[in-house]
């Protein structure tokens, strides 16, 4: 039986709770789902269910709940509102299926009886039992070349929801024109406000007038620890990207001084790459300088960077020991074709001992001249730009990785007198509060190898073992 069916019917119990939560998806929450929401997602669930609102726009901080929000929005919608379509969007399918969506499942799963048997869940789809065709929840990846996302949804009631808005395209928005254009069809958009351009971006500005605007930042959330929120603060300074977009919930400050978009970082991140087994594989090593900084390990195998290791207070030879470690824990064929470290400072004798025990390394001294020498100061800024480059592929992926996200977004560039691109280095960040950025220059390392071809020869088996040549600026 449709849930909405007789609804007049007042003597029937089942009947009777429909009445109660049809308009009051709050109360839904708290007695059906067994959720109290927190105050600003009480916000939005009146604002979905208010007649009189048609477009809601959400910009948060990270991990104030607003995937549970949706969700529980969604859930009320499929069950409350019969027939109805719900169409879920975001830009990538894991940011998709294994956060959006799969927070829709678990908020139907909870659903108390009677609630609890009218739903049935597949992998893309919650359809209402009694209406599989003309009631349900559907999900569908958004992307530029297919823009049809959320095209063509027309019923007596249309919930519209595309999480992490700031990455979806503005050609899907386009296409979804119709859709959003009936009496009965509400608009959500929820996300980090990653770019300060793109319709998600205009709906907190010069199109607020025609939305329902809400910001939640992590500083009035109930749902992070003050230890996020001082550890972001003190690492990355408030007047960074990270501080304003993971935490604040604000589009980013100015970018024009950034090397890289936090909008391209958030792509790399949320993308799955599947890559062939025998890929060759190149490491990039960063190592400590001071106390507080850290050694990393990057490993990059063609688009994919995986997983970092990081490793702190170790002395020259322990870190050249973990590398060593690293290495011969694979298999021959799974062996990386060089280990590129940054042989600037403390990082030379690392280089040597690696060599020593028979590993691949190659060294390079980001602080010598870049091999473009009339764009770019030194080494380390070509590599950061390589990086950015390398980003704006959108076909890579890189670790989901809160530190590294917020290391890759905080360097700034600025032009020298004689025309060339300079990225700041790690001491002028620590000079403005900055955490060093370990982990995205190790990555960056992993983008050298080109360079390090062309001190050494492009042979992965011979020409490492051999004396540095220091003939070539730039390159150690």
């Amino acid at each position: 039986m449709s849930p909405q069916k007789n609804l007049a019917h007042t003597d029937n119990p089942f009947v009777t709770l429909m009445r109660r939560y049809r308009d009051d998806p709050v109360a839904f929450a708290k007695e059906v789902i067994g959720i109290t929401p927190d105050e600003w997602q009480v916000e939005l669930l009146d604002a979905v269910a208010a007649p009189a609102v048609r477009r809601i726009t959400v910009r948060s901080g990270h991990g104030v709940g607003k995937s549970t929000a949706v969700a529980m929005a969604a859930i009320w919608h499929v069950l409350m509102r019969v027939p109805s379509k719900t169409v879920v969007t975001a830009p990538t399918s894991a940011q998709l299926f294994d956060a959006c969506f799969a927070e829709m499942k678990n908020v139907a799963k909870r659903l108390k009886p009677p609630f609890n048997d009218l739903l049935e869940i597949k992998s893309d789809r919650i359809e209402l039992k009694s209406h599989p065709e003309s009631t349900f929840i559907s999900v569908r990846t958004s992307r530029a070349e297919q823009p049809e996302a959320l095209a063509g949804v027309h019923s007596e009631n249309v919930l519209l929801i595309a999480d992490e808005a700031s990455g979806v395209p503005n050609a899907v928005f386009e296409a979804a024109s119709g859709s959003m254009s009936g009496h009965n069809a509400t608009t959500v958009l929820t996300g980090n406000p990653t770019r300060n351009t793109g319709f998600f971006y205009d709906t907190h500005n010069r199109l607020k007038d025609d939305w329902y605007t809400m910001h939640v930042s992590c500083v009035t959330s109930p749902r992070v620890a003050d230890d996020f929120v001082e550890d972001m603060k003190r690492r990355y300074g408030e007047d960074s990207p990270a501080y304003h977009v993971r935490v604040l919930g604000n589009f980013p400050p100015s970018e024009e001084d950034t090397v890289i978009p936090v909008a391209l970082i958030d792509h790399a991140m949320a993308n799955t790459i599947k890559i062939h087994e025998d890929t060759a594989a190149i490491w990039g090593l960063d190592v400590a300088r001071q106390g507080g900084d850290s050694s990393v390990l990057a490993k990059r195998q063609g688009p994919v960077i995986h997983p970092l290791t990081v490793w702190r207070n170790l002395d020259l030879m322990q870190l050249s020991g973990a590398v060593k470690a690293e290495y011969d824990i694979l298999p021959p064929s799974k062996r990386p074709q060089e280990i590129i470290v940054d042989s600037n400072g403390f990082g030379a004798g690392v280089l040597d001992r690696l060599r020593e025990l028979g590993l691949p390394a190659r060294g390079l001294n980001v602080s010598e001249r870049a091999m473009s020498k009339d764009t770019y100061l030194n080494l380390r800024a070509e590599l950061w730009f390589k990086c950015k480059a390398w980003l704006e592929g959108m076909d890579v992926s890189i670790p989901r990785d809160d530190a590294l996200w917020a290391e890759l977004a905080a360097p700034r560039y600025f032009f020298t007198s004689s025309g060339k691109l300079q990225v700041e280095s790690k001491e002028a960040m620590r000079k403005r509060g900055v955490a060093s950025p370990d982990r995205a220059d190790a990555v960056c390392l992993t983008l050298a190898n080109d360079h390090t071809t062309m001190a050494y020869g492009s042979s992965a088996s011979s020409g490492w073992k051999q004396p540095l040549r220091r003939g070539i600026r730039g390159i150690v």
